[in-house]
Order: structure tokens, then C-alpha cells, then sequence
């Protein structure tokens, strides 16, 4: 599918690293985009919000001065999450920040609004909206997002229960703009079969949380290298918008991961805990069932390097497979 320029031309792999509650700050946004991939963080991680404005300055600075010094391998380009939902009362503060430092790319969740995708357009941004379900994504579509990031089953923090194939491939029979696939992409072969599958990009979050710059809990990290999928819960109570969580997470937190009461959703509330006194993402740790993939607490940019590594072997290995299916076919003819 055709992709904008800010989204083809810069990009060492088909990756977006996505924005991580808490954890996503300069130090791992700015690796990721030097290793060759979009990184990405949640306005609200700058607290105070006037930290916001000193995280994009940052930002916008020191990937300026590395494509100064590596002109054969430019950054790629840094996105901005904001929340859209009405909860959110720092909305129109950060995307005043984000506009005025002109952020490449602009990621929304849980709402979509005209305003919002204006205001990027104004300076020639790209907004990429997240989504569980057709539905969602129409109505994205409709207030003018330029693409789509269906969030399926199996995917980190908030997400849906489609299976991405389903979710893709509904998407595609109306969408052929950008679309970016999250759920359960831990190694570069899960970033070739999103592209297969009708995605344009990755989008790939767990992972991230076990590298050297997430801002992250050791012990967090160190869960994740230790689960595999069958360690995820997916749950309401914490938030009151359905997502997946570490199970030792919970239980450390003197929760039964098994007996789980459900959360009011329209008391949304982003970090509370919901209806319970643990706190998501301080004490219940949010994660995707691709974390097997995870085995070592990398720098990020030898996360990307993996991925690109196995990107590369599973690419070859599939036209292996191809050419010798051709050569049979050949033969058989013959």
C-alpha cells in the first residue's frame, strides 16, 4: 500500500515502536528513531505537562544533529501519542506543543476528532489513529485520520479481542491507506507476516519495555524476559477499558489473575487501577502475548538490529520456499 513519505523513505524497518505509558521518554523515543524505526511516546509521560516542550525540543535537536553527522543514514522520524478521550484534560495544552514543534507523526487514541487531525494537517503531519474494530475505524477515517493502527487481539495495554487477520482484513476491503498492526509482534518474522497479511507496518511495543532505555522497573524487564504468552491476563478492572497484563504482575499484587472482578468502563480512568487499589501501570504491567520473543535486556538499538536480522532470514526463507514450490510446479509440467 502506497505509505507518505514521512513513513517510507526513512525507515530502516517496517517498524513503529509504540507509545508505552510511563515508559516510552526521550532517551528510548530518540534510540529507536536512530536505530532506523519510528519511535514514539504518550504526551502524558511529561510531568509536569510543561515538560513536554522541553522533551520535543530535545527530540527535534539531537535527531537534527545525527542526520547532520550520518547523512547516508538519517532518523527515522519521532511520533506523539494523545489521548482524545474527554478524561484527558491536557489534551489541547500538548497538541499545541506537539503542533509547534511540528511532530512528523501524531498517534490517537480513544476518540477521534476533526480538531485534533486539523491541526497536524496544518504543518503537514501525519496522524495515525489506533483501533479495535471496523467501526472505530470508519469513524477515524471519516474525521480525516491519514491512517489506521488496529490494535488486535493479543496486543500490549488496551486492546481488542479480532484476531488480526480478521481485523486486516475487513480494514482492506474499504482502507487502503496506511495501516500499522499491533498484536503479539516480537521478532522480525511477526513484522514480515503483518506486511503479508495486508499491514503496512509493525507496530511493537512489549518488546521496548525490556530494552536498557525504557524507563522501565528492572523487575518489569525482567518479567517479560522470563513470560511467554501464557503468562497474559486480559482484563477491565484496572482501567476500565479492557487490556493485557502480566500475570505475576497481579499476583505480586495480591490479586487471583483467575477471579477478577470487571470494572466500570465509564469510570475511565488511565493509571488509576479502576476499581481496584493497584495501580495500572505502576503495579499491574501491561504486556502482549509476542513477549516469548523476548529473551535478553537489550539497547534498543540492538533490539532493532535482531529484528531487522530476522526480517531479513524470514524474507529469505519465504522466496526459498517460493522459488522451490515454482521449480516443482515447473517440473511437474514438464
Amino acid at each position: 500500500m502506497a505509505l507518505p513519505p514521512v513513513l517510507r523513505d526513512r525507515l530502516r524497518l517496517p517498524v513503529i515502536g509504540s507509545p508505552l505509558f510511563i515508559i516510552s521518554t526521550p532517551d528510548l523515543v530518540i534510540a529507536q528513531c536512530k536505530a532506523g524505526i519510528v519511535g514514539s511516546f504518550p504526551a502524558l509521560n511529561a510531568r509536569p505537562a510543561s515538560l513536554l516542550d522541553e522533551w520535543l525540543h530535545r527530540i527535534t535537536e539531537e535527531l537534527a544533529a545525527w542526520d547532520r553527522d550520518h547523512p547516508d543514514a538519517p532518523a527515522a522520524p519521532f511520533a506523539v501519542n494523545h489521548i482524545v478521550h474527554k478524561t484527558n484534560d491536557r489534551l489541547e495544552h500538548d497538541l499545541e506543543a506537539s503542533t509547534r514543534w511540528k511532530a512528523p507523526i501524531v498517534i490517537t487514541s480513544l476518540g477521534a476528532r476533526e480538531d485534533v487531525n486539523a491541526a497536524v494537517h496544518s504543518y503537514g503531519g501525519v496522524v495515525l489513529h489506533d483501533i479495535i474494530n471496523d467501526r472505530f475505524a470508519r469513524k477515524a477515517i471519516e474525521k480525516g485520520a491519514d491512517g489506521l493502527i488496529p490494535v488486535a487481539a493479543g496486543a500490549g495495554g488496551h486492546a481488542g479481542t479480532l484476531s488480526p487477520f480478521a481485523l486486516i482484513h475487513g480494514l482492506r476491503e474499504w482502507f487502503q491507506g496506511p495501516i500499522a498492526l499491533s498484536g503479539s509482534i516480537g521478532d522480525g518474522a511477526a513484522v514480515l507476516a503483518a506486511q503479508a497479511m495486508g499491514a503496512d507496518l509493525a507496530y511493537v511495543g512489549s518488546a521496548f519495555i525490556a530494552t536498557r532505555e525504557a524507563n522501565a522497573d528492572p523487575a518489569y524487564k525482567q518479567m517479560i524476559v522470563d513470560s511467554t504468552g501464557e503468562d497474559i491476563v486480559y482484563t477491565n478492572l484496572f482501567t476500565g477499558v479492557h487490556g493485557n497484563y502480566l500475570r505475576p504482575s497481579i499476583e505480586n499484587a495480591g490479586l487471583d489473575p483467575d477471579n477478577l472482578p470487571t470494572s466500570d468502563a465509564s469510570a475511565m480512568n488511565f493509571g488509576s487501577g479502576g476499581n481496584s487499589k493497584a495501580k495500572a501501570w505502576r503495579d499491574i504491567w501491561g504486556c502482549g502475548q509476542g513477549i516469548g520473543a523476548v529473551k535478553e535486556i537489550p539497547a534498543a538499538a540492538e533490539l532493532v538490529a535482531r529484528l531487522a536480522a530476522e526480517y531479513e532470514s524470514a524474507m529469505a526463507a519465504l522466496e526459498s520456499k517460493y522459488a522451490l514450490t515454482h521449480a516443482r510446479v515447473a517440473l511437474a509440467a514438464e
